[in-house]
């Protein structure tokens, strides 16, 4: 499956499906085949569709319907061709009045290089075999598979997770891995152990060096990924000052350091999470960042959208103000929440769904799916067999498409996935579609 879909990695158009349409049909007007779209989209029973929902459809390059108002400029403006180019493969007059509903032809757009990431957070006492696949899935779009997570202990030792099975599969997709090493103590992240580890240059030493014995055990690992949150205000120039050591050492032996960083969209924002995390001093120290970009809609918030386009934004303005844009991963969800209704803040948590289980939901309970375009974010509503109501916001091509294009209007590195594990098949697709994969 993975060679099938490495094949039409730059084959892709995103359809929204209509009440009444068949997958015979949307492969029909597309002049592709069930079987690539049922392939595709990972589709459990191609004769039962949702309402809204999100198909790629593997062609090469995409269609587009004339709107009243467009004429060949403004959809070559749109697309990024020139609008002679566009009548010449469309074989109409560059003049040509355009009728709403003709269908034009759009040739893929030359693809852009990034790098990406994804965490890989196994849980007990080895990585499983469903994890696992999913990595598999994964790794040929991925520069980075980062492992979740290396817990640093106020000794300087480190908690190791299980990576069973993980190198061979960097290894045998060449995608490098990244050691991500937190401050997560008894399942928290915990300000008081970074503390303990920032106030002193001994531990510091420890640490780094037993992160060195690891990485070269492990092989295949190019990056130290520091994922220190809930950091205490004051520890703001601490935390600078370890990761200034840190560079030091492993940039000696040739491994390269990234962070995480909490969203932000000021200097001087306050919060808990955010106000330790100095955008300024982490892109002058670090090679590379991750924007923690999501869960603005979270298990036990109100029912939002995780990253609603407008917020993400928002911090991404933010950060190229204070560090090279080249040195910016997005970061993006690869889930979605289940509400139960009314949302009772302090009440039960909301289920975290996978795309593909959004649209099973959505499927058996005849639910339609709607689009959010100020969110660019998908949701439906429904009644479960309690007679409970429930709203359901999560991801699908459309929204991660516009994931993509920020990426490229502010010319960022790349994008970072939190976390494997929860299927979503067209997001791979689409990485294929959108970049050049860079492999390290």
């Amino acid at each position: 499956m993975v060679s099938l879909r490495k094949k039409e990695a730059n084959r892709i158009q995103i359809h929204v499906v209509r009440a009444g349409e068949s997958l015979y049909g949307i492969a029909q007007a597309y002049g592709t085949t069930v079987q690539s779209i049922v392939d595709a989209n990972q589709i459990p029973d191609p004769n039962r569709l949702v309402v809204g929902q999100a198909l790629v459809i593997p062609i090469v390059g995409s269609f587009y319907y004339v709107q009243p108002g467009d004429s060949l400029w403004s959809i070559g403006q749109r697309f990024g061709i020139n609008y002679l180019t566009l009548a010449q493969v469309n074989g109409i007059h560059p003049n040509q009045i355009l009728s709403v509903g003709l269908r034009l032809y759009i040739p893929p757009a030359p693809k852009t290089k990034a790098e990406t990431l994804a965490y890989l957070e196994p849980r007990g006492t080895a990585v499983s075999e469903a994890l696992l696949s999913q990595a598999r899935e994964a790794s040929p779009y991925l520069t980075y598979l980062a492992l979740f997570s290396y817990e640093a202990q106020r000794d300087g030792t480190l908690k190791k997770p299980p990576i069973n099975g993980v190198t061979e599969i960097a290894n045998d997709t060449g995608a490098a891995l990244a050691m991500v090493v937190s401050n997560l103590e008894n399942f928290q992240f915990s300000g008081d152990l970074a503390r303990d580890i920032f106030q002193s240059t001994a531990v510091q030493d420890v640490l780094f060096d037993n992160i060195l014995n690891e990485a070269k055990r492990v092989g295949s690992i190019k990056d130290i990924h520091f994922d220190f949150e809930n950091l205490p205000a004051d520890q703001r120039e601490a935390y600078n000052n370890f990761l200034r050591r840190a560079v030091k050492q492993f940039h000696a032996e040739g491994y390269t350091v990234s962070t995480a960083l909490a969203p932000k969209t000021s200097a001087n924002q306050r919060g808990p999470w955010i106000e330790a995390h100095d955008y300024k001093a982490h892109g002058e120290i670090v090679d590379f960042v991750l924007l923690m970009t999501y869960e603005w809609g979270y298990s036990a918030g109100p029912p939002m959208a995780v990253s609603p386009i407008r917020e993400v934004e928002a911090v991404v303005k933010y950060a190229v103000s204070e560090m090279p844009a080249s040195k910016i991963l997005l970061g993006q969800n690869l889930y979605g929440y289940d509400w139960t209704l009314p949302f009772v803040q302090g009440g039960p948590y909301a289920e975290a769904v996978s795309p593909q289980r959004a649209i099973e939901i959505a499927k058996k309970y005849n639910a339609a799916i709607q689009y959010d375009w100020n969110a660019q974010a998908p949701f439906f509503d429904y009644y479960d067999e309690q007679g409970r109501a429930h709203v359901v916001w999560f991801e699908d091509a459309r929204s991660i498409q516009a994931k993509f294009n920020l990426i490229k209007q502010y010319k960022l590195r790349g994008i970072g996935y939190w976390k494997l594990g929860l299927p979503f098949p067209q997001n791979w697709l689409l990485i294929g579609s959108n970049f050049d994969v860079v492999k390290k």
